[in-house]
Protein backbone atom coordinates (compact mmCIF):
# COMPACT_ATOMS: atom_id res chain seq x y z
CA UNK A 1 0.00 0.00 0.00
CA UNK A 2 2.46 2.63 0.71
CA UNK A 3 4.60 1.81 -2.06
CA UNK A 4 1.31 2.40 -4.83
CA UNK A 5 0.96 5.42 -2.28
CA UNK A 6 4.29 7.04 -2.73
CA UNK A 7 4.31 6.18 -6.36
CA UNK A 8 0.79 8.23 -6.73
CA UNK A 9 2.24 11.70 -4.85
CA UNK A 10 5.29 11.10 -7.15
CA UNK A 11 2.99 11.31 -10.13
CA UNK A 12 0.63 14.30 -8.73
CA UNK A 13 3.67 15.89 -8.21
CA UNK A 14 4.93 15.64 -11.72
CA UNK A 15 1.95 15.91 -13.38
CA UNK A 16 1.38 19.14 -11.08
CA UNK A 17 4.86 20.57 -11.82
CA UNK A 18 5.35 23.77 -14.37
CA UNK A 19 8.24 22.78 -16.81
CA UNK A 20 9.61 27.07 -16.15
CA UNK A 21 9.25 25.56 -12.59
CA UNK A 22 12.61 23.21 -13.06
CA UNK A 23 14.13 25.12 -15.68
CA UNK A 24 12.60 23.47 -18.59
CA UNK A 25 11.29 25.19 -21.56
CA UNK A 26 7.88 25.06 -22.31
CA UNK A 27 7.22 24.17 -25.86
CA UNK A 28 3.75 22.87 -27.17
CA UNK A 29 3.32 19.74 -24.88
CA UNK A 30 0.40 17.25 -25.42
CA UNK A 31 0.14 16.36 -21.14
CA UNK A 32 -0.06 18.08 -17.84
CA UNK A 33 3.33 18.87 -16.30
CA UNK A 34 6.28 17.37 -16.66
CA UNK A 35 6.91 13.87 -18.58
CA UNK A 36 8.43 11.04 -16.94
CA UNK A 37 11.80 11.47 -18.91
CA UNK A 38 12.56 15.14 -18.01
CA UNK A 39 11.79 13.75 -14.01
CA UNK A 40 14.57 11.01 -15.07
CA UNK A 41 16.87 13.87 -16.20
CA UNK A 42 16.69 15.79 -13.56
CA UNK A 43 16.58 13.20 -11.01
CA UNK A 44 19.12 11.46 -12.01
CA UNK A 45 17.35 8.50 -13.19
CA UNK A 46 15.70 6.54 -16.01
CA UNK A 47 12.57 6.71 -17.41
CA UNK A 48 11.96 3.17 -17.01
CA UNK A 49 12.66 3.75 -13.21
CA UNK A 50 10.56 6.61 -12.75
CA UNK A 51 7.77 5.13 -14.36
CA UNK A 52 8.34 1.75 -12.09
CA UNK A 53 8.03 4.20 -8.92
CA UNK A 54 4.94 5.14 -10.21
CA UNK A 55 3.15 1.91 -10.54
CA UNK A 56 4.31 1.07 -7.05
CA UNK A 57 6.87 -2.04 -8.56
CA UNK A 58 9.60 -0.96 -6.91
CA UNK A 59 10.49 0.63 -3.56
CA UNK A 60 12.87 3.78 -3.46
CA UNK A 61 16.09 3.94 -1.28
CA UNK A 62 16.17 7.25 1.04
CA UNK A 63 18.62 8.98 -1.74
CA UNK A 64 16.14 8.44 -4.20
CA UNK A 65 13.74 10.01 -2.43
CA UNK A 66 15.92 13.08 -1.79
CA UNK A 67 16.63 13.26 -5.51
CA UNK A 68 12.87 13.28 -6.84
CA UNK A 69 12.12 16.14 -4.08
CA UNK A 70 15.41 17.97 -5.49
CA UNK A 71 14.10 17.61 -9.08
CA UNK A 72 10.44 18.42 -8.69
CA UNK A 73 11.62 21.72 -6.16
CA UNK A 74 9.00 20.22 -4.17
CA UNK A 75 8.72 22.66 -0.70
CA UNK A 76 9.03 21.20 2.73
CA UNK A 77 5.57 19.61 3.56
CA UNK A 78 5.78 17.76 -0.07
CA UNK A 79 9.26 16.71 0.99
CA UNK A 80 8.51 15.22 4.21
CA UNK A 81 5.35 13.50 3.04
CA UNK A 82 7.28 11.77 0.13
CA UNK A 83 9.43 10.51 3.14
CA UNK A 84 7.21 9.20 5.30
CA UNK A 85 5.71 7.67 2.58
CA UNK A 86 8.32 5.93 1.66
CA UNK A 87 9.16 5.19 5.20
CA UNK A 88 12.29 7.13 5.76
CA UNK A 89 12.83 10.04 8.32
CA UNK A 90 13.07 14.09 6.88
CA UNK A 91 16.47 14.87 6.36
CA UNK A 92 16.83 17.14 9.51
CA UNK A 93 13.54 17.28 11.12
CA UNK A 94 13.72 21.10 11.81
CA UNK A 95 10.88 23.35 11.73
CA UNK A 96 11.07 24.87 8.12
CA UNK A 97 10.76 28.91 8.21
CA UNK A 98 11.29 30.77 4.99
CA UNK A 99 8.76 32.27 3.40
CA UNK A 100 8.01 30.91 -0.01
CA UNK A 101 6.53 32.90 -2.95
CA UNK A 102 3.18 31.78 -2.25
CA UNK A 103 3.35 32.87 1.37
CA UNK A 104 4.47 36.26 0.01
CA UNK A 105 1.94 36.58 -2.47
CA UNK A 106 -1.05 36.23 0.04
CA UNK A 107 0.79 38.94 1.98
CA UNK A 108 1.15 41.01 -0.78
CA UNK A 109 -1.96 41.06 -2.23
CA UNK A 110 -4.27 41.77 1.02
CA UNK A 111 -3.19 44.33 1.72
CA UNK A 112 -5.92 46.54 3.19
CA UNK A 113 -6.40 42.77 5.43
CA UNK A 114 -4.34 42.41 8.40
CA UNK A 115 -2.36 38.94 7.97
CA UNK A 116 0.79 37.11 9.32
CA UNK A 117 2.50 33.92 8.22
CA UNK A 118 3.32 31.35 10.84
CA UNK A 119 5.73 28.24 10.80
CA UNK A 120 4.28 24.70 11.93
CA UNK A 121 5.82 25.46 15.37
CA UNK A 122 3.16 28.85 15.42
CA UNK A 123 6.34 31.11 15.28
CA UNK A 124 5.41 34.46 13.13
CA UNK A 125 7.95 34.47 10.71
CA UNK A 126 6.12 37.44 8.33
CA UNK A 127 3.48 39.77 8.60
CA UNK A 128 1.96 42.64 6.53
CA UNK A 129 1.98 46.05 7.55
CA UNK A 130 -1.57 46.35 7.86
CA UNK A 131 -1.05 43.59 10.57
CA UNK A 132 1.80 46.04 12.68
CA UNK A 133 -1.01 49.03 11.83
CA UNK A 134 -2.77 47.15 15.08
CA UNK A 135 -0.48 47.95 17.24
CA UNK A 136 -1.28 45.09 19.60
CA UNK A 137 2.10 43.02 19.31
CA UNK A 138 4.30 44.36 21.99
CA UNK A 139 7.76 42.94 22.62
CA UNK A 140 8.63 41.60 25.74
CA UNK A 141 12.21 40.07 25.69
CA UNK A 142 11.08 36.30 25.58
CA UNK A 143 13.10 33.88 23.76
CA UNK A 144 9.68 33.15 21.97
CA UNK A 145 8.22 36.43 21.77
CA UNK A 146 7.23 36.12 18.17
CA UNK A 147 5.49 32.67 19.27
CA UNK A 148 1.58 32.84 19.10
CA UNK A 149 1.07 30.06 21.54
CA UNK A 150 3.56 31.50 23.77
CA UNK A 151 1.98 34.59 23.79
CA UNK A 152 -0.94 33.47 24.74
CA UNK A 153 -0.60 30.69 27.38
CA UNK A 154 2.57 32.08 28.85
CA UNK A 155 2.58 36.17 28.01
CA UNK A 156 -1.01 37.25 27.12
CA UNK A 157 -1.46 40.28 25.30
CA UNK A 158 -2.84 43.62 27.01
CA UNK A 159 -4.87 44.79 23.81
CA UNK A 160 -5.72 41.51 22.82
CA UNK A 161 -9.71 40.32 24.12
CA UNK A 162 -11.54 37.68 23.44
CA UNK A 163 -15.22 36.14 25.14
CA UNK A 164 -14.60 33.16 27.12
CA UNK A 165 -15.87 30.97 23.94
CA UNK A 166 -13.38 32.34 21.21
CA UNK A 167 -10.60 31.96 23.99
CA UNK A 168 -11.57 28.16 24.36
CA UNK A 169 -11.79 27.60 20.63
CA UNK A 170 -7.78 29.46 20.30
CA UNK A 171 -6.68 27.74 22.48
CA UNK A 172 -7.67 24.43 21.33
CA UNK A 173 -6.38 25.53 17.85
CA UNK A 174 -2.76 26.27 19.30
CA UNK A 175 -2.20 23.47 21.53
CA UNK A 176 -3.83 20.73 18.16
CA UNK A 177 -1.16 23.27 16.08
CA UNK A 178 1.95 22.35 18.79
CA UNK A 179 1.28 18.80 18.86
CA UNK A 180 0.52 17.61 15.02
CA UNK A 181 3.64 19.92 14.87
CA UNK A 182 6.32 17.87 17.46
CA UNK A 183 4.84 14.64 15.53
CA UNK A 184 6.12 15.66 12.81
CA UNK A 185 9.58 17.24 13.70
CA UNK A 186 10.24 15.44 17.12
CA UNK A 187 14.05 16.64 16.40
CA UNK A 188 13.42 20.27 16.55
CA UNK A 189 15.27 20.69 19.87
CA UNK A 190 13.43 24.15 19.48
CA UNK A 191 10.37 22.88 19.19
CA UNK A 192 10.36 20.46 22.47
CA UNK A 193 12.29 22.90 24.31
CA UNK A 194 9.21 25.59 23.62
CA UNK A 195 6.52 22.90 24.37
CA UNK A 196 8.57 21.61 27.65
CA UNK A 197 8.50 25.28 29.01
CA UNK A 198 5.27 26.08 27.72
CA UNK A 199 3.91 22.94 29.96
CA UNK A 200 5.74 24.10 32.80
CA UNK A 201 4.61 27.68 33.05
CA UNK A 202 1.07 27.33 32.00
CA UNK A 203 -1.11 24.84 33.48
CA UNK A 204 -4.31 25.35 31.13
CA UNK A 205 -1.86 24.35 28.55
CA UNK A 206 0.09 21.27 30.38
CA UNK A 207 -4.37 20.59 30.83
CA UNK A 208 -4.65 20.71 26.58
CA UNK A 209 -1.96 18.92 26.18
CA UNK A 210 -2.48 16.13 27.79
CA UNK A 211 -6.43 16.03 27.24
CA UNK A 212 -6.65 18.11 23.76
CA UNK A 213 -9.70 19.56 23.41
CA UNK A 214 -11.76 18.77 19.64
CA UNK A 215 -10.76 21.20 17.08
CA UNK A 216 -14.01 22.02 15.27
CA UNK A 217 -13.32 25.36 12.93
CA UNK A 218 -9.64 27.08 12.95
CA UNK A 219 -10.97 30.25 13.34
CA UNK A 220 -12.06 32.52 16.41
CA UNK A 221 -12.54 36.33 16.73
CA UNK A 222 -10.66 39.13 19.34
CA UNK A 223 -10.89 42.77 19.84
CA UNK A 224 -7.91 44.31 19.32
CA UNK A 225 -7.77 47.45 21.53
CA UNK A 226 -6.02 50.25 19.07
CA UNK A 227 -4.58 53.74 21.20
CA UNK A 228 -6.44 55.58 18.26
CA UNK A 229 -9.40 54.02 17.05
CA UNK A 230 -9.99 51.69 20.22
CA UNK A 231 -11.89 48.36 19.86
CA UNK A 232 -12.04 46.54 16.63
CA UNK A 233 -13.79 43.14 16.20
CA UNK A 234 -11.69 40.46 14.00
CA UNK A 235 -12.16 37.30 12.83
CA UNK A 236 -8.99 35.46 12.32
CA UNK A 237 -9.02 32.24 9.56
CA UNK A 238 -6.13 30.14 10.08
CA UNK A 239 -5.14 29.12 6.01
CA UNK A 240 -2.76 26.49 4.89
CA UNK A 241 0.06 27.41 2.67
CA UNK A 242 0.59 23.95 0.33
CA UNK A 243 4.06 22.66 0.38
CA UNK A 244 5.70 25.02 2.73
CA UNK A 245 4.16 23.39 5.81
CA UNK A 246 3.23 27.25 6.94
CA UNK A 247 0.05 28.80 7.74
CA UNK A 248 -1.52 32.45 6.82
CA UNK A 249 -4.20 33.70 9.52
CA UNK A 250 -6.63 36.76 8.07
CA UNK A 251 -8.05 39.00 10.08
CA UNK A 252 -11.18 40.32 8.67
CA UNK A 253 -14.09 42.21 9.93
CA UNK A 254 -17.78 42.13 9.09
CA UNK A 255 -18.82 43.76 5.69
CA UNK A 256 -20.27 47.12 6.24
CA UNK A 257 -19.86 46.93 10.07
CA UNK A 258 -18.59 49.84 12.37
CA UNK A 259 -15.21 47.22 12.90
CA UNK A 260 -14.73 47.46 9.10
CA UNK A 261 -14.84 50.92 9.20
CA UNK A 262 -12.28 51.63 11.86
CA UNK A 263 -10.08 49.03 10.51
CA UNK A 264 -10.03 50.56 7.19
CA UNK A 265 -8.69 53.44 9.06
CA UNK A 266 -6.07 51.92 11.15
CA UNK A 267 -4.83 50.57 7.70
CA UNK A 268 -4.98 54.24 5.85
CA UNK A 269 -2.59 55.54 7.85
CA UNK A 270 -0.25 52.40 7.60
CA UNK A 271 2.18 53.74 5.11
CA UNK A 272 2.44 51.89 1.97
CA UNK A 273 2.14 48.27 1.83
CA UNK A 274 4.79 46.15 2.38
CA UNK A 275 5.98 42.38 4.14
CA UNK A 276 7.89 42.27 6.90
CA UNK A 277 10.11 39.70 8.12
CA UNK A 278 9.86 38.80 12.21
CA UNK A 279 11.87 37.26 14.45
CA UNK A 280 14.48 38.05 16.64
CA UNK A 281 14.71 40.49 18.12
CA UNK A 282 12.08 42.19 16.19
CA UNK A 283 10.50 43.17 12.60
CA UNK A 284 13.42 43.39 10.29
Amino acid sequence: MERHEFGAAVRQLRENTAPEAVGLPVGRRRTQGLRREELGDLAGMSADYVRRLEQGRSHPSAGVVNAIARALRTGRADYERLCALAGYAAADGRVPNEVGPGATRLLERFTDTPMFVSDAAMNLVAVNSAFLALGHWDLTGDPWEWNIAWRTFCAPFNDFKQSADDATDHEAILAAQLGSALLRYPADARLAALVDEMRSRSRLFDTLWRAPRPVAAYESSAAFIHPDVGAVTLVGSLLSVPGDDLSALMLTAAPGSADAARLAEIVAVAGEPAVIRVGQPGPG
